[in-house]
């Protein structure tokens, strides 16, 4: 008996190691942090019209999963191929100056290692801010299929412009203060970036951010960080803040409501009697995605949402076209 009892805690004890050393492993990053907010200059051909008129989108691209997106089921290659085909094809129709992107994917083995970033930067936009906000060997969602839980993934935001930029600055939003230890190892970091983007010679912010989905009290506080952020900039500079903050438009509870009530900020390809929605691209049924502008600085000439993209995301992109004043 005791040497059973022995070799039932032999086994045990590996089993509690092997676990130690796998947690320790999955939830190890593949960058250096200093990695993880980069300026970025390509040389790719780039055409911009000086009109005095500018476009910009944000998108929330779901790592070109489609209507997959958070879905427990296999991914297939095709699937991303498809979508990117997609994507690249509506941005050039658009042709925006600026693209501000939520959830895109850098190499990451869920995408099979594409850098989308890269990909949609071809189509003539040379200068990037490159925000990593998730950096783990091994991530156990969605639950099933577990093979899908291993290899790298490098995951955030991205601005991408024809127009330089400078004075990049990546914030990490403030994290779900209650999640587990062995949640909070494997969940993404939630993102402001900052930067100023030349126009005209003059310095614009924007501001992109993809705030918190499943706690709402985070998200709370994510956003009234995001405001004083937004506030700081917003006398001084035409500022522009943008992206998917999870906040429904119609729910009259909703922190978004805060943005609504600014009589000096202007909300982009938004009717506030009924709100083109953007989520999810299946079967439309929220607005959670915006672009919010400073009216003393911005003349706003038009703005929607861009309905084409269809499921390349489970997100619609929002665009909006403006003049500096």
């Amino acid at each position: 008996m005791k040497r059973l009892i022995k070799s039932l805690l032999i086994i045990i004890a590996l089993f509690i190691v092997a676990f130690v050393v796998f947690f320790l492993w999955g939830s190890s990053p593949t960058m250096k942090e200093k990695e993880y907010a980069k300026l970025i200059t390509h040389n790719y051909e780039s055409e911009v019209t000086n009109d005095s008129i500018y476009s910009i989108v944000t998108y929330n691209i779901g790592y070109l999963s489609g209507m997959t997106n958070n879905r427990a089921i296999a991914k297939p290659k095709e699937l991303f191929d498809g979508n990117m085909k997609k994507v690249i094809s509506e941005v050039k129709k658009v042709n925006p100056d600026i693209i501000a992107f939520q959830e895109i994917d850098y190499n990451s083995a869920r995408s099979y290692e594409i850098n989308q970033e890269e990909e949609i930067a071809k189509l003539g936009y040379n200068y990037v801010a490159n925000g990593v906000n998730w950096d783990e060997r091994y991530v156990p969602f969605p639950y099933w299929p577990p093979s899908m839980h291993f290899g790298k993934m490098i995951s955030g935001q991205s601005i991408v412009s024809k127009y330089p930029l400078k004075d990049y600055e990546r914030i990490v939003l403030e994290r779900v203060a209650d999640s587990p230890y062995y949640r909070d190892a494997f969940y993404l970091e939630r993102l402001a970036q900052v930067v100023k983007v030349t126009l005209d010679g003059r310095e614009v912010v924007l501001i992109n951010v993809h705030l918190e989905a499943f706690d709402k009290p985070t998200r709370v506080k994510q956003f009234h960080f995001v405001l004083d952020l937004f506030k700081k900039y917003k006398d001084d500079y035409p500022t522009i803040l943008l992206g998917d903050f999870n906040s429904k438009a119609r729910d009259k509870e909703a922190v978004i409501q805060e943005m609504f009530a600014l009589e000096d900020v202007g909300n982009a390809g938004f009717n506030a009697e009924n709100p083109d929605n953007t989520f999810d691209t299946k079967d439309l049924f929220q607005r959670i995605d915006y672009i919010f502008y400073t009216k003393n600085t911005i003349e706003y000439v038009s703005g929607k949402v861009l309905n084409e993209f269809g499921q390349a995301s489970d997100h619609l992109p929002v665009e909006m076209s403006f003049k500096l004043k």
